[in-house]
């Protein structure tokens, strides 16, 4: 920046389980901060990612961020002073390869790609970038994140800390994105067998799987009062072996046909959003929060007009809670990359 100017170049990284998302922005005292670029890449889970994987993906999101804020500055890459990157798995607090020194040398390698080099670089974890990326950059309070998996937590500058959930797709993330697939998913298969509600998931989940032509077969209306057992359970089977045949965290992209067929006034996909609410909701409720806090919340559902904020919104605010919404974590990321450069220098 110009020797006036208190601000400093710093990239700031949001290594998400969906997505890395990246931000190069001008960042001053308390946080206030000016994004000059973005970028996004493939997912960034330290621990479910490989290292050549995690470094294309971070290079990809560095190289957005940088290639937008050229347009202003064409040398701006030379002038960035610091990086950190909160990483979705918990990195800052993971052994050697595992997870923070390898989030911290992937994304060194993604930062030289794009001429980066000789600079402080940071990980933690997407808790403590999300929080940061609330009003004023704090680094003390409640933060909840609700994406691909749900985690929520108090933390402390000092360090200090309360998480609840985050416990990954075979045991916690209750009310994510992985939750609501993996539901919407067993409540089509209990509309075929008969053993739930016939809903407008069925058509949709069914196409998800298995393509529109096999779709068709359980399309308007009641597939108990069209198709026979036989024909029910041929698509559930193939509906369960094109589940069983991907990652499991792949059934959260599953997820956005649970919010488009709840629009459409569907009950069952109406009651997976309220319950997934009730569970968020419940999971902050577990940090004893005290009332007129506020929460910091992010993640693809809770974003800014995500599908969950309103309700979790609602049901927080029961409890004397305020809900900040955030759009980008990157950005609480570039206010701790300043952070380590400060501190750096004391």
């Amino acid at each position: 920046m110009s020797g006036t100017d208190s601000r400093h170049l710093v990239v700031g990284i949001d290594a998400g389980g969906t997505r890395c998302r990246a931000c190069l922005a001008a960042v001053g005292p308390g946080g206030a901060r000016t994004v000059l670029g973005r970028g996004s890449g493939g997912p960034g889970n330290a621990m479910s990612v490989g290292r050549a994987d995690l470094t294309r993906h971070l290079t990809e999101a560095v190289g957005g961020a940088v290639r937008a804020a050229r347009a202003a500055d064409p040398r701006i890459a030379t002038r960035v002073v610091a990086s950190f990157g909160g990483f979705a798995g918990g990195a800052a607090g993971l052994g050697p390869e595992r997870g923070k020194d390898l989030a911290v040398s992937c994304l060194r390698d993604a930062l030289a790609a794009h001429g980066i080099t000789g600079v402080p670089v940071g990980a933690g974890g997407d808790i403590e970038v999300a929080l940061a990326a609330g009003p004023g950059a704090p680094r003390d309070g409640l933060v909840l994140i609700a994406g691909t998996g749900a985690i929520a937590a108090r933390l402390a500058a000092g360090g200090r800390r309360m998480v609840s959930d985050g416990h990954g797709w075979l045991l916690g993330d209750e009310g994510s994105g992985f939750w609501l697939g993996n539901r919407a998913t067993r409540a089509a298969l209990e509309a075929l067998d008969g053993r739930g509600p016939w809903t407008a998931l069925v058509p949709r989940v069914t196409a998800h799987y298995l393509g529109e032509d096999v779709a068709a077969e359980v399309a308007g209306g009641d597939a108990p009062g069209r198709l026979d057992g036989p024909a029910r359970h041929r698509i559930a089977e193939a509906v369960v072996a094109a589940a069983y045949e991907q990652a499991p965290a792949r059934l959260a992209a599953v997820s956005p046909i649970v919010v488009a067929v709840a629009a459409e006034g569907d009950a069952v996909a109406l009651g997976l959003l309220d319950a997934a609410a009730d569970l968020l909701a419940g999971t902050v409720g577990s940090l004893r929060p005290l009332a007129g806090e506020p929460v910091v919340a992010t993640g693809g559902l809770l974003a800014p007009a995500g599908p969950l904020l309103e309700r979790v919104s609602g049901r927080l605010a029961r409890q004397g809670l305020r809900v900040f919404p955030v759009a980008d974590p990157s950005e609480g990321a570039a206010a701790l990359a300043l952070t380590l450069l400060l501190d750096g220098a004391g």
